[in-house]
């Protein structure tokens, strides 16, 4: 057999044959990988830009030929004719450059001329940052001190300083919570304490409004004014200083009526205090309601006159206004409280939307307090009242 017996094993093998790579095999593959590469480059290296340009023109129109450009020519500012895609909402320019390279603009086209358009975004409320701070546009400096006014845009105070709210027409409740600025601990407890969806009133007799009004703001409460009209058994039954009088003229009616409305800024609207008589007669309560449509702000009656015109006053001056549910603290006792807080409830849900009023005692705002967390937790969405107002009288 020819095989040495005292060899080590393994040392007999033949030598092995190495095989030879077929790149027949391979060529194929590595060019497609290449070619691959190079197209992804040469795309990511390309200026962004249309890619075709006669898409991008009107029909019937023709493209124009490029011309060659002279490399020592400086820049050219000319710009190409607009392209524009039918219905489109971009124009398109192009701009030369020395070098031969095509600098592509998209700019939006002019709208004057009809096509698609871009929807107004909602004014409602303020940018939190700035909420403390009044719009000057929306500032009448008077002999008695800045009066709410619209602005030249149209834009309203009850649209400007309005708290936003989700939009969803669920069920909605509005709380206002009075007597603000009368009591320093009240007050400050009140804007400590309450949540945010919480509108505030604060009265125009009130002390330090401004810095009052600014605290609040930046907690992110909406605000009303609260003014005193005249109840029934004036004078002995009297709500204070500035009180709007039946029997007075509608000037002197007005004019109280701004010495109480510049008493503080950024508020939404008005809410009466008392008012029984005054506002059960149309001559004097009608021309206070349209000076407050012409100054865009709101009206919220509180709920406590029977008699009271404010309805059907309001609808006929276009005055976005809003009618109180409930007196939520009629009983300072805590169970009292929440059980009208439910009772509160019940009524929107079965209307889709309730306001209530109280006032700011430590009994009432640690209620509301506890009560609209629980709320909220149900699913029931607290809104500022100018959400329920602007749905009346737009």
């Amino acid at each position: 057999m020819g095989v040495d017996l005292h060899a080590p094993l393994g040392q007999n093998r033949p030598p092995r044959r190495r095989k030879r790579l077929r790149w027949g095999v391979f060529l194929p593959g590595l060019a497609a990988l290449v070619a691959i590469v190079g197209l992804s480059a040469y795309a990511a290296l390309q200026p962004l830009g249309v890619k075709d340009v006669a898409s991008l023109t009107d029909p019937g129109q023709q493209p124009q030929k490029a011309s060659v450009p002279d490399r020592g020519a400086t820049p050219s500012t000319g710009r190409s004719p607009a392209m524009r895609a039918p219905l489109s909402g971009a124009q398109v320019e192009r701009s030369t450059m020395a070098d031969g390279s095509v600098v592509t603009t998209f700019k939006p086209t002019d709208r004057t001329k009809g096509g698609p358009a871009l929807i107004a975004a909602s004014r409602i409320g303020q940018e939190p940052r700035m909420a403390a701070i009044p719009n000057p546009d929306l500032i009448e400096n008077s002999a008695v001190g800045p009066l709410p006014i619209i602005g030249p845009d149209g834009l309203r105070p009850v649209e400007q300083y309005a708290r936003p709210w989700s939009g969803a027409h669920g069920t909605r409740i509005a709380i206002i919570v009075g007597g603000m600025g009368l009591s320093q601990t009240g007050t400050q407890k009140a804007i400590k304490l309450l949540p945010e969806e919480v509108t505030l009133a604060f009265a125009a007799s009130g002390n330090s409004l401004n810095r009052w009004m600014q605290e609040a703001r930046r907690a992110g409460h909406e605000i009303l004014l609260q003014v005193p009209m005249e109840p029934i058994g004036y004078p002995a039954n009297d709500p204070g200083r500035g009180t709007l009088q039946v029997g007075k003229s509608a000037e002197e009616t007005l004019t109280s009526l701004h010495r109480s409305m510049a008493s503080v800024t950024n508020y939404t609207g008005i809410i009466n205090y008392m008012g029984g008589r005054f506002m059960a007669d149309a001559a004097a309560f009608e021309p206070v309601l349209r000076e407050l449509a012409g100054r865009g702000l709101l009206f919220i009656d509180d709920g406590s006159s029977a008699q009271s015109l404010s309805e059907s006053l309001a609808r006929t001056v276009e005055l976005p206004h809003a009618i109180a549910d409930l007196q939520i603290d009629d009983q300072l006792k805590d169970e009292a409280i929440l059980k009208r807080l439910d009772e509160l409830e019940r009524i929107a849900k079965r209307n889709g939307a309730a306001i209530g009023v109280a006032s700011a005692f430590d009994e009432s705002i640690a209620a509301i307090t506890k009560w609209t967390h629980e709320a909220k937790a149900r699913g029931i969405e607290i809104v500022g009242v100018s959400a329920l107002a602007l749905e009346n009288g737009q």
